[in-house]
This record gives C-alpha cells, structure tokens and sequence, in this order.
C-alpha cells in the first residue's frame, strides 16, 4: 500500500499544501461565550504540528441573530472573538500548518438538551431585507478571515443548516426568488453568498464550500437524484467562485448513483473540473453519528481511499474522528506507524486535546 498520493503536495490559486489530508471541521463547543480561548489554539496548533497538510475550523458564526443554537459556539466576528482567532491562526502557521475557518449559520435547527441553547430564526420567515444582511455578514465574516491572515475560508452549505436549508424542498417553501421548483432555483441564497464572498476577498483567496445530500433531519434525503441534477446545483456556484468543493458523505466509499463506484467528491469533480475534498468515517470502521451515541469505533485500513486517491478521483481527504481521538494521525499514517494509530472512543467528544 503506497502512501504516496496521501502525501504529495497540494497547490491551488494561492494555496499551497504539503499534503492532501485535512482535519474536517468538527463542532466543539469550547469557545467561551463564542470567544476561541488559549486552549482552543494550542488544540489546532497539535495537528498543524503533526503533518495535516490542512485545517478546517469547527463551524463558526456569522453576525445574525441565531446563527449558532449553542452558546459556546465560537463566533466569527466582533473584535474578542477575532482577536482569539488571530491567536489561533498565528500559532497554527508557528507550526507549519494552514487553516481556514468554517463559517455557518445553524438556521432552524435544534441543539441537544444537554447544551444551553439561543432562540433561531426560521429560513421559512426570513424576510427578504434578513437574507440580504445574512449575505453581507458571511461576506463581512470572509473579509476578516482574510485580514487576520487565514489560507482559506470554507462556507457551511450542508448537513441541513440554513444554507442547505434554502436547497432543500422540504424546508425552502418560499414563493419569492429564493425559492422554486428546481435545485438550481433553490440555490440562489447560496450563489449570492458566494458571490458576496468573493467580491470581498478577492480572486486569488480560495473559497471551499460543504455540501451534502444527507441532512442531519432525514439520513436518506437527497438533493440531486441524477448526475444532471448534479450538475445544476453546482455549476452556478462554481461560477459564482467556489474553488473547491467539500462532500460530505457519511461514509466516503459509497457511490453516489448507479452505474458507476464514483462517491460524491468523484462526481462533483468529474462534473465541474474543481478540485474536490472528499469525507466520511476516513481511516475508521463506524459511522460517524455513531460517535453522538458515545459509541467508540475501530482505526481501518486505508486501502480504498488510496485507490481511489491515486485514480485522482478527489485532490484531498479529510479526516475527522480519526484525528480528533489522536492528533498524530497523519504523522503515524506518513511514518508507516499505523499500529501505534488509536481508535477512537466516543468520550473524544467530550474533550479537547
């Protein structure tokens, strides 16, 4: 099993890797009333150390009301919080790494009962004057990541969050121009967002967006049904300026439709010509909501997503629980000490280290 297509540099627009392994944004909840603490630097600043050729932040939140539905979410925005992020980015790049933060809004979703949680606004009633300042802030949001030196920015458009919530008919009823019969309709919320992002970074700053067909309200759900459906949702946004896309599958070595072993990562490159990141219970045997029932899983063999790597069916893998339970991960994968690998115990979650 070579490893070296997981271990060949990476380089796009002005974004250089060393490698093709990313940490996946994985909510933590350990900012101080949404203000990113010592602690959370040192955390990112581990893996920088430990060969992730790129960091993702947890989801961080844009200046709306509601945008998270846990308090200590952290923000991106106001100067506190932006100044913990100056501290984070600054000891990550200390270490030799590169990150980007994950910005997001929660939209109408629900915490667990275990966390203190904020009042949410409805994607449904969202004025149309709401859906204009939500886009000016993840661009207000974009503009800073930016600022404080940060290699890139990754828009949450998954997992039924607001963004995705204005993709999915279920929940985007609306009668005006950010709702319609089609997928490609439904995605102007989204468009506008990454047109306002762009305009406020700039060319050469690497936008990413995540993008699932699975919501966390309904596991089967999917969007696009047919490659061509596919390339409708995403066509516009590469447009508008993504240049990477993120695709979240629950388990990256599925496929994504009949006829063909491709995952989501693989069609959405194959259909858009972008780079692609692809996810999903990575480098473990469990699926990863198994982990929010304080079920552990077991490390796996890498095999398949090597295969499938080195047939560039994706540019980039990101790892989640893998490297959350051992942030030398990608350190023992490189060093071909993959015995000395931990698996990873449910109670990871409730820790940072």
């Amino acid at each position: 099993m070579s490893l070296d297509a997981l271990f060949k540099p990476f380089t796009y627009k002005n974004l250089q890797l060393k490698n093709r392994i990313v940490m996946a944004p994985m909510t933590r909840a350990f900012s101080d009333n949404g203000v990113p603490t010592q602690q959370i630097a040192d955390y990112y600043a581990r893996r920088a150390a430990s060969e992730v050729g790129l960091i993702l932040s947890e989801g961080t939140v844009i200046n709306r009301p509601a945008s998270k539905n846990i308090q200590n979410i952290p923000d991106f925005y106001g100067t506190e919080a932006l100044n913990g992020w100056k501290n984070v980015i600054d000891a990550v790049h200390e270490n030799g790494g590169k990150m980007g933060p994950q910005i997001w809004h929660v939209g109408d979703t629900r915490s667990s009962p275990d966390y203190p949680t904020v009042e949410m606004e409805k994607a449904a009633t969202m004025t149309l004057e709401d859906i204009q300042d939500t886009i000016a802030q993840f661009a207000a949001s974009a503009k800073s990541a930016k600022d404080l030196g940060f290699d890139v920015l990754e828009i949450h458009g998954a997992h039924g969050y607001l963004i995705d919530q204005f993709f999915w008919e279920v929940t985007n009823t609306r009668t005006d121009e950010y709702g319609g019969k089609t997928l490609k309709e439904r995605s102007k919320f989204a468009v506008d967002i990454i047109k306002a992002i762009r305009a406020a970074v700039g060319a050469d700053f690497t936008i990413i967006i995540r993008l699932s067909q699975w919501k966390q309200q309904d596991y089967k759900s999917r969007l696009a049904t047919t490659p061509e459906e596919m390339e409708e949702w995403l066509l516009p946004m590469k447009e508008a300026g993504v240049d990477i896309f993120h695709c979240s599958q629950r388990r990256f070595w599925e496929p994504e439709f009949e006829g063909s072993d491709l995952n989501f990562a693989g069609w959405a490159k194959k259909l858009t010509g972008q780079p692609t990141i692809t996810v999903g219970s990575v480098g473990l045997n469990g699926d990863f909501m198994s982990a929010f029932a304080g079920q552990g899983s077991e490390k796996s063999d890498l095999s398949e997503l090597l295969k499938r790597l080195d047939r560039q069916d994706f540019d980039l893998v990101a790892v989640g629980r893998a490297v959350l339970s051992d942030f030398e991960w990608a350190k023992k994968v490189k060093e071909g000490r993959l015995d000395e690998i931990s698996d990873f115990a449910g109670e990871s979650l409730g820790v940072l280290y």
